[in-house]
């Protein structure tokens, strides 16, 4: 029962149905794969590493039955992410990879006590993998939980809750996944796909009409949003052109003025996103406005994690 000699570097492959399942869920395998990688590593001190508890009181060779189970009810997202972890951990234990039954999807509305899958495979393989199984899994689930939340207080008011760049560090492509798992919308990914015209670079550039100009001029192809805090801010950006609006920190009836006024200065079609100071008691009063998007950086800094565990069985 003594530790196993060191494993030869590098992942092993994951099976076609795996890799489907990321990239259905519009996950990149090979991020996935890195993401994971660096988890465990954090857990067991490199790669291979070891479970120092686990190798000293279970024999190589023995098998068990787990459960994922929901210990709070909620939205579960993440559950590709499992099949890469014990995957991985396999390979470095040179031990066989569990066989994962799921029981539920992703984005399905789970109870206390609902089993989400059934894990079978080496004991080993289960131990070493389930904290950080559950680590990923846990707070993807909660942003999704957090999320639904949002989209279903807007229901029936046209308006889309978004999701923003105040992600964790490293999780941004999961975290905008749980999103997406709970009817969530996806703004951008980064500073690279959509332009961004706020406060510091107005001063930067000189003025709005300078700083959308110059955005215009540099990335023709790139989306451009302005972030304005009054109705006098919405009417010169609609009038310099830009088509889309980030309105910050504006009350319901600060907000009502704005959307009228960008809306009226010109026949195209003019999007509107409120943010700052958004709540679930507010929600439907700033959608009543009449602006098309929420974004609320809550949803994924500021989401509970969803108590999710796994037992023997």
């Amino acid at each position: 029962m003594g530790r196993h000699a060191a494993k030869p570097q590098g992942q092993g492959p994951l099976d076609e149905a795996t890799l489907l399942g990321l990239s259905s869920a519009g996950l990149d395998p090979a991020a996935v794969r890195e993401l994971v990688t660096r988890a465990l590593d954090e857990d067991l001190g490199g790669d291979p590493g070891r479970d120092v508890t686990t190798e000293a009181t279970v024999p190589d060779d023995a098998v068990h039955t787990a459960h994922v189970v929901a210990r709070a009810g909620g939205v579960v997202a993440g559950l590709p992410l499992l099949v890469v972890v014990l995957a991985d951990v396999a390979r470095r234990q040179g031990l066989a990879v569990p066989s994962v039954s799921l029981l539920v999807s992703d984005g399905d509305t789970l109870a206390r006590g609902d089993v989400l899958a059934e894990l079978v495979g080496p004991t080993r393989v289960l131990l070493a993998a389930e904290r950080t199984a559950l680590n990923l899994l846990c707070r993807i689930s909660g942003v999704a939980t957090h999320t639904r939340r949002w989209v279903t207080t807007l229901e029936g008011t046209g308006t889309q809750v978004l999701d923003t760049r105040k992600t964790t560090p490293g999780l941004r492509s999961v975290e905008k996944y749980a999103v997406r798992c709970a009817g969530g919308t996806n703004k951008r990914m980064g500073l690279y796909d959509v332009a961004m015209v706020k406060d510091n670079h107005k001063v930067a550039a000189g003025s709005v009409s300078a700083a959308y100009a110059a955005v215009r001029s540099t990335f023709p192809d790139v989306a451009v949003q302005v972030e304005v805090t009054t109705a006098a801010e919405a009417l010169e950006a609609v009038r310099v052109g830009a088509r889309f609006l980030l309105c910050d920190n504006m009350s319901v009836e600060v907000l009502t003025r704005a959307v009228e006024v960008a809306r009226g200065a010109t026949d195209d079609r003019v999007e509107l996103e409120a943010t700052g100071n958004l709540t679930l008691a507010t929600a439907r009063a700033y959608a009543a406005t009449g602006v098309d998007y929420l974004s609320v950086g809550g949803l994924t800094h500021s989401s509970p994690i969803l108590d999710i565990a796994i037992d023997i069985v």
